[in-house]
């Protein structure tokens, strides 16, 4: 049985004001009679607002399945997601896509952006789409953030991978999503470039005030998380507040079939007074 670090941000406002989106009592199962497969069981979950989450857990743990889940892209087969105060279990169909579209940003693996279009026109792409236009002081900032003032007239045959992927950033950011994503978004990309892009998340964390999820494999993304959690059999077995690479990696290896099952409390040595109010080592 592993214990979990206690939670050792503030709790803010009244109820779940700092909550960016939660699952509770979420179930995901495929087929019916002895060839279903439960991915999610009975999952609960906070997610904080303006903190940067990492989801990691042995191959067919059910990341990406709760990833998928809490962003409306893949259904429950029981329990309830919520955005904000907004439960989106049950929407209709026409609903769900204004609500992904209006507040919810994606990042993915593969960069999908247009070759025909420019670095700029890709970043405004959906806002254009929508109907939309971008609030041109957070655009600049959103570019600066992700460092791309100089390359915004190139289009992505142009652009190096870890450049397309922070165009992919710098769009999941302009429409100023309530929560962002991120499927493996340096999956593609080398250690360096991957390095670049972790850095733009961490700093659209600090200094936009963005939520952010993310479903990793690699020890060294999930460091620059603020809380790491960790998922078995689809289910949250234990978490971790401001991880390091080595200790993420060492979790991951207790998870894994033979491990002790040591919690991330234990491997870190460390209690809630050891973290200041951003949830880094004090």
């Amino acid at each position: 049985m592993t214990t979990a670090v206690t939670n050792p941000w503030p709790a803010g406002n009244a109820g779940h004001a700092a909550v960016a989106a939660r699952a509770r009592q979420v179930v995901k199962a495929y087929g019916s009679g002895e060839t279903r497969v439960v991915a999610l069981d009975r999952v609960d979950v906070d997610i904080a607002r303006g903190r940067f989450t990492a989801i990691m857990g042995p191959s067919g743990s059910g990341k990406s399945t709760l990833m998928h889940c809490l962003a409306g892209l893949d259904t429950v087969s029981s329990g309830q997601i919520f955005i904000n105060d907004t439960e989106i279990t049950g929407l209709k169909d026409k609903k769900l896509t204004r609500l992904r579209r209006d507040r919810i940003g994606f990042i993915f693996q593969a960069f999908n952006l247009l070759p025909t279009l420019n670095a700029l026109e890709n970043i405004t792409l959906p806002m254009d789409i929508a109907g939309r236009r971008p609030d041109r002081a957070w655009l600049d900032r959103v570019v600066e953030t992700v460092g791309l003032a100089g390359r915004l007239k190139h289009r992505p045959s142009q652009l190096s991978g870890g450049q397309q992927q922070r165009v992919a950033v710098a769009r999941a950011l302009a429409a100023r999503p309530e929560i962002i994503f991120g499927d493996e978004p340096t999956g593609n990309l080398d250690s360096r470039a991957g390095a670049e892009v972790l850095g733009f998340l961490r700093r659209s964390v600090d200094e936009l005030g963005q939520t952010i999820v993310m479903v990793t494999h690699d020890p060294v993304a999930a460091s620059y998380a603020d809380r790491v959690l960790y998922l078995a059999d689809g289910r949250i077995v234990d978490e971790m507040y401001s991880p390091t690479a080595d200790l993420v990696l060492e979790r991951m290896l207790r998870l894994a079939p033979g491990g002790t099952g040591t919690s991330a409390a234990d491997a870190a040595g460390r209690t809630p007074a050891d973290f200041d109010a951003r949830g880094r080592v004090s």
